[in-house]
């Protein structure tokens, strides 16, 4: 079961985190106009290495979304940041439904 569609009321542009070259941060090309439900409430939360490191931003979207840490999100407003971390919620046989969660800077 996936997050209900009606949820998603937001629009956001996902440039996807390729990884580092000798020239900077690479990203692929930008997937826009990806369905979203964007929070814009400051919390605390760990990045890959576990530090603590505040969150502006937090989006649910589609289970399938190729968003890794480190990628580039405009939000609706039109503020691009920067992703920290990165959660895939499942619970499989459960009516409960799955989606990815994305906390931003």
């Amino acid at each position: 079961m996936r997050v209900p569609a009606y949820l998603l009321r937001h629009r956001i542009t996902v440039e996807p985190y390729l990884g580092d070259s000798a020239y900077g941060k690479q990203y692929g090309p930008p997937v826009e106009d990806v369905p979203a439900l964007v929070a814009e409430t400051i919390r605390t939360v760990r990045d890959r290495q576990g530090r603590e490191v505040t969150s502006t931003a937090q989006i649910i979207a589609d289970p399938g979304l190729d968003c890794p840490a480190e990628s580039l999100v405009t939000l609706p407003d039109g503020r691009t940041t920067t992703v920290i971390a990165v959660a895939h919620h499942t619970a499989p046989g459960l009516p409960v439904p799955q989606c990815t969660e994305v906390s931003c800077e």
